[in-house]
């Protein structure tokens, strides 16, 4: 019997903004929850306006100084394989938003192959993965993330994990190249499906009338392989945080009233 606990449910805010301030209170209680007793915390990031607001808005909150960033581990689920520093990258806002805005070890902060950097594209995809493998648990090469987050996009992608395409299949590895992607730019990296969901807690992110698709087809149990969104769950907790232009089409039984 599926753990109740885990069913897919849906927290809405009246825009984007609010909906960033919300989450980041949640993250960071999550956090001191997760750090008690002097455990590590293994996070994973995203990019996009969404993810990139929830990330400010942590930076911004006068909780972030009640963590302790040396036990946290920050990665990304995906990146985009343009230079560093560029503002393409998920990472430049997170460091923009967060990162610098806290006391967290460089060391601490796994960041993906830059297109500058040295590496390749498939080298830059090995490297992450021997970077996950240092911080295996359970058997699998890859740390099991306390909270993941996640933008999804118009089409129902995750990460770089695009509908209709051979990424979303991917089990064997734990990150994947991307080359053509159906959106710009054309190469990037990005964590499998099975990292994603050995995660204890996915958090989606989304807000926008052009995502209310998306968001309806994710949570109507629509193929994982169209609709990559529907596929992502958490060990533990899977939740979708919105703006109410995004919820247009969500049932009223998945709407969580108490945040």
């Amino acid at each position: 019997m599926a753990d109740p606990r885990n069913e897919k449910r849906v927290f809405i805010s009246d825009d984007t903004a609010s909906m960033a301030d919300a989450v980041a209170g949640r993250f960071l209680d999550r956090l001191s929850r997760r750090l008690h007793g002097g455990r590590i915390a293994h996070v994973a990031l995203t990019g996009g306006t969404s993810g990139t607001a929830v990330l400010a808005a942590v930076g911004s909150h006068e909780a972030r100084n009640r963590v302790d960033w040396s036990r946290v581990h920050v990665w990304w689920g995906d990146e985009r394989f343009v230079p560093r520093g560029s503002a393409e990258r998920n990472e430049t806002g997170a460091r923009r938003g967060l990162l610098d805005r806290v006391t967290i070890p460089e060391a601490n902060i796994h960041a993906m192959a830059a297109s500058d950097g040295g590496l390749d594209l498939d080298d830059g995809a090995t490297a992450y993965a021997a970077e996950l493998a240092r911080f295996g648990t359970a058997g699998r090469p890859w740390p099991s993330f306390d909270v993941c987050f996640l933008g999804v996009g118009p089409d129902g992608h995750i990460a770089s994990l695009f509908p209709d395409r051979a990424e979303i299949q991917i089990v064997d590895r734990a990150v994947t190249v991307v080359r053509n992607s159906p959106k710009p730019p054309p190469e990037r990296l990005s964590l499998t499906r099975p990292v994603i969901n050995t995660s204890k807690r996915v958090w989606m992110v989304l807000g926008g009338a052009d995502k209310a698709s998306a968001l309806g087809l994710a949570l109507a149990g629509a193929s994982y392989e169209s609709v990559p969104a529907a596929g992502a769950k958490g060990r533990k907790q899977t939740r979708f945080f919105v703006d109410r232009a995004a919820a247009a089409e969500v049932p009223a039984d998945l709407i969580e009233q108490d945040w």
